[in-house]
């Protein structure tokens, strides 16, 4: 059972059912239902700073009284709440039409961060907004899915920049009762408490609801009385330094989340683990299963069957390990309850390369899941490369990982003025059927001034945004230095350069500041200047990637550059979205081959925003020799080859092809790149393409095999 407690004080009842859009964030991708909010906002940019709950509960009744007698705003009111019952309560569906009597096994979709919408400061990067484009795209066709995470109340990092560039970390701690999550309540009113008995002291969760159109997300909160100071802050913020404490969130997130689906009344489910954080679910339903009856190995045979994993990074960084002695001091008394000894235990975890490291939770997900995949074609082959020894009966080639290519959720990263392009030359059911490449061809009938025009439009909204935040800044009395770092000389008719992404070192940030004269010679060219914006954060404990942004922000503020290098502060999914739909060129160039995938690139893709990159990750894929530019890269990082191929590619072919235009001001040459870029992002690179592939690939056998399986 779950409450909205007192989020809304009042709404009168002909409109009362606004409370349960503003909390269903299936409004933040449905242009229409946006646009009742913007009404009773009065101010669309206000809007835009806010979240639905966040505003109804604030209005005034006046305001609340006279929209529900204006007949205009009941027209779409009525309209907007149609569509949502349609959308959100029908049985039908594709997932439905494609895989025929399920049974009542949902897909227990686990992922440590969900990007979903800026009210719900959950995320940390790239990861994140994957796991949170997914859910959108599952409740989009029907897949039976919950999802579960943790609730981080202080998100991730809000960043500011000292005057020399350092990255500041500042909290802000989420207001509950303004942001659409519910607190789950148990059948007698009392907040829902989970008890994780995996150390001598145990750890106690209370649970948050946040509801994604049809698909439920339950989200762990251990800041709660019944546990000490240290546990309290467990679930605090991502990903936690200490190694001590890293090691029993992720005990929290996937046993505890285990337990949390079962006292949901999900006794059976199909297990999708994003990343190995959560890995720790496959062993509580193996002991579940033991406590029936099973022995381990049936009971492991059939929890492999019917799980999942997805691997998202090549960093070795980027896969957790925990040392024995730790283990051994949380689950000592836990792994007898797996009818198993200590040694085939760990043995589980082991990765053979580095034995004495300790637990491998990437090597234990592999071993432990019948379905793997990397998110690329290339990140399938290196993962296979970086895994295969952990069956050393296999060749490379045979090693049991496959690859389902991420991608992008179009509804919530298209632009609603490219949307109204589309919805005038493409016809009114492109939306629906975005993953058939035949309709994208109509992208040609698009009016070459229509769509430069519409770019511009939104170029020009982007500058506006980053010199709205400048003044910001300078009215909170911010150092000179930060404000003429933060774009307010831009000019939308120069030639835009984006790069906004996690500053880790592999993704190379400062690779165009290699040569900063020959730079300063492409950006100050006298008729065909250019201008970069950088925007991300550093993980609050890597200097190194701090070091990267104070590089950028003293470029930035570097008077030989005429202010054409722009750092802005504190980006997060509202910035996100301005960058990558307002830019003209979006630019990644990591290290080969550590680029999973990239999900960036895609989103400005779609947007008719050309891709400059690296040949790593998605961009393998997806590059096609006319919908933007790609170089191979040197694959040992060295800066000094790469950043010379970089430089030369803008020269010769980037800033020529751009200030072609012709006596109307447009480019066609570029407006050609632009529309292969929409052609071939928009349909190869969509999450319902991906969501499709686990459906048909992974789920419909998954759940196949759950329906023959004893209970």
């Amino acid at each position: 059972m779950e409450s909205f407690g007192d989020k809304f004080p009042y709404i009168p009842e002909r409109i009362f059912r606004l409370g349960e859009l503003a909390c269903n964030l299936w409004w933040s991708w449905h242009p229409e239902s946006r646009a009742l909010f913007y009404k009773l906002a009065g101010n669309g940019a206000e809007f835009k700073t806010q979240n639905p709950v966040k505003l109804l509960s604030e209005l005034d009744r006046s305001m609340l009284d006279a929209v529900a007698k204006d007949s205009r705003f009941l027209r779409r009111y009525d309209a907007v709440m149609a569509r949502f019952d349609a959308e959100v309560n029908a049985y039908q569906s594709w997932f439905n039409s494609k895989v025929p009597n399920p049974g009542m096994y949902p897909i227990a979709y686990f992922s440590a961060e969900y990007g979903l919408h800026h009210s719900l400061p959950f995320y940390a990067g790239g990861l994140g907004f994957l796991a949170g484009d997914l859910l959108k795209e599952a409740s989009d066709l029907g897949v039976p899915m919950i999802g579960l995470g943790f609730m981080y109340p202080e998100g991730y990092l809000h960043q500011k920049v000292s005057p020399d560039g350092w990255q500041m970390n500042e909290s802000e701690t989420l207001d509950r009762t303004r942001a659409p999550i519910s607190r789950v309540r148990d059948m007698d009113g009392q907040p829902l408490a989970i008890k994780v008995p995996i150390s001598e002291l145990p750890i106690y969760f209370e649970v948050w609801k946040a509801q994604i159109g049809r698909i439920p997300l339950y989200l762990i909160d251990t800041n709660i009385e019944a546990n000490d100071p240290w546990n309290r802050g467990m679930s605090s913020r991502l990903y936690i330094g200490d190694p001590e404490q890293r090691l029993v969130q992720e005990i929290v997130l996937g046993i505890g989340g285990t337990q949390l689906l079962n006292a949901l009344g999900v006794r059976q489910s199909i297990l999708h683990l994003n990343e190995g954080h959560s890995a720790f679910a496959v062993l509580e339903r193996i002991r579940e299963k033991v406590e029936r009856g099973f022995g381990y190995r049936d009971a492991a045979d059939q929890v492999r069957a019917t799980t999942i994993f997805t691997t998202h990074t090549s960093v070795p960084a980027g896969h957790d390990v925990f040392a024995f002695a730790l283990m051994d001091k949380y689950f000592g008394s836990y792994i007898p309850l797996l009818e198993m000894d200590r040694d085939e235990f760990y043995r589980l975890g082991v990765d053979p390369h580095n034995p004495a490291a300790g637990f491998n939770m990437t090597a234990f997900a592999l071993r432990m899941a019948t379905h793997c995949n990397a998110v690329s074609k290339k990140h399938g082959e290196v993962t296979k490369q970086m895994w295969h020894h952990l069956w050393p009966k296999l060749s490379e080639g045979e090693a049991p990982i496959s690859y389902i290519t991420n991608g992008i959720h179009v509804p919530t990263w298209i632009d609603s003025r490219m949307a109204l392009l589309f919805n005038r030359y493409l016809g009114p059911n492109w939306l629906a059927d975005h993953d058939n490449p035949s309709i994208w061809q109509l992208v040609d009938d698009i009016p070459d001034e229509e769509l430069w025009r519409t770019h511009r439009l939104l170029k020009m909204i982007m500058i506006t945004v980053m010199q709205e935040r400048a003044r910001e800044r300078w009215k909170e009395g911010a150092d000179p230095n930060i404000i003429m770092a933060s774009g307010i000389m831009f000019d939308p008719n120069t030639l835009t350069i984006g790069f906004a992404r996690r500053f880790a070192s592999y993704k190379r940030a400062n690779l165009i500041l290699h040569d900063l004269e020959r730079l300063k010679g492409i950006l100050n060219h006298p008729r065909h200047p250019v201008q970069i914006v950088f925007a991300g954060k550093a993980h609050p404990a890597d200097n190194s990637g701090k070091q990267l942004i104070q590089q950028v922000f003293n470029a930035a503020k570097d008077p030989a550059f005429e202010g054409r290098i722009a750092f802005i502060e504190d980006y997060d999914e509202v910035l996100a979205q301005y960058l990558v739909h307002g830019v003209d060129v979006w630019l990644n160039n990591p290290q080969p081959p550590f680029e999973a995938s990239g999900t960036s690139g895609m989103k400005a893709g779609i947007n008719g925003v050309p891709h400059l990159s690296v040949l790593d990750g998605w961009w393998i894929e997806g590059y096609n020799g006319a919908n933007g530019w790609a170089f191979n890269g040197s694959g040992d990082g060295s800066e000094a080859t790469d950043s010379e191929e970089l430089y030369t590619i803008l020269e010769k072919q980037i800033v020529p092809v751009y200030y072609d235009k012709d006596e109307s001001g447009v480019s066609q040459g570029w407006v050609k790149i632009m529309k292969e870029s929409i052609k071939n992002a928009t349909p190869r690179f969509s999450s319902r393409r991906m969501v499709k592939e686990y459906a048909l690939g992974f789920y419909r056998d998954a759940l196949r095999y759950a329906n023959e399986m004893v209970p």
